[in-house]
């Protein structure tokens, strides 16, 4: 359970104990993933039914900065980075990779972020059902599970190096777990289903002719994606 606690301390800013992290819990925590998504909704599924009775508009903001809060803005500075560096990169690996260690943020990084929040909130402020918010953190980080399976991780010092160790049936019943809970969610499950999985395959495709695989970076922009894309087909669906 030590690559559950590991999990949670790195992906939320849940208050879990980690202290002595080493290669093997962190490696053992990717096939958690998926569990941490499903808190983080279930989370926002409580907050947003607390809400229920708030103008939909400022719900929404309120669901919004709680859940920016909940993961620290994790994900969205790795959006802010990749996006950045797909600009400024101008289509060569090495200049990608090093504009996305640079910690300023440029103006791509910035308006990536206004555009993905702006259409988190969108969605937020129409979501007819509450429950349906399980559904994008878990595909989030479910996508996760999925790059780390099928994908080279091109940073050796990076974050998300000692997860290339994850031991792979973990991953994959984690990663079953995700699929019968969107086919048991019905139509809108499967269809947040099919969007994330389109979503993780077209930005795949992008940073495997960029880079060559994948880091922590675009595993960050990845998770904001796939949120933004599902929640969106929640809504249309």
């Amino acid at each position: 359970m030590r690559g559950l606690v590991v999990a949670f301390g790195f992906l939320t800013r849940i208050p879990v104990r980690v202290s002595d992290v080493d290669r093997r819990s962190q490696a053992a925590s990717l096939k958690w993933y998926p569990l941490v998504g499903a808190t983080i909704g279930l989370l926002l599924t409580g907050a947003a039914m607390l809400l229920h009775g708030m103008p939909a508009l400022p719900a929404a903001a309120v669901l919004l900065v709680g859940w920016v809060a909940i993961t620290g803005a994790l994900h969205l500075d790795g959006l802010a980075d990749s996006a950045d560096a797909w600009i400024g990169g101008m289509g060569d690996r090495e200049r990608t990779l090093a504009i996305m260690k640079d910690p300023r943020s440029g103006p791509a990084g910035v308006v990536a972020l206004v555009l993905v929040l702006l259409l988190k909130f969108a969605a937020l402020a129409t979501l007819a059902n509450a429950w349906w918010l399980l559904l994008p953190p878990l595909l989030g980080r479910g996508a996760i599970v999925a790059w780390f399976l099928s994908t080279p991780y091109v940073r050796a010092a990076g974050l998300g190096d000692p997860l290339r160790g994850a031991p792979a049936t973990g991953c994959h019943v984690a990663m079953g777990c995700v699929v019968a809970i969107c086919l048991m969610a019905g139509v809108h499950g499967i269809v947040s289903l099919l969007v994330a999985a389109a979503t993780a395959w077209l930005w795949r495709r992008a940073v495997m002719r960029r880079l060559g695989g994948f880091t922590g970076d675009t595993a960050g922009a990845l998770i904001e994606l796939v949120e933004a894309a599902t929640l969106l087909a929640l809504i249309v669906a």
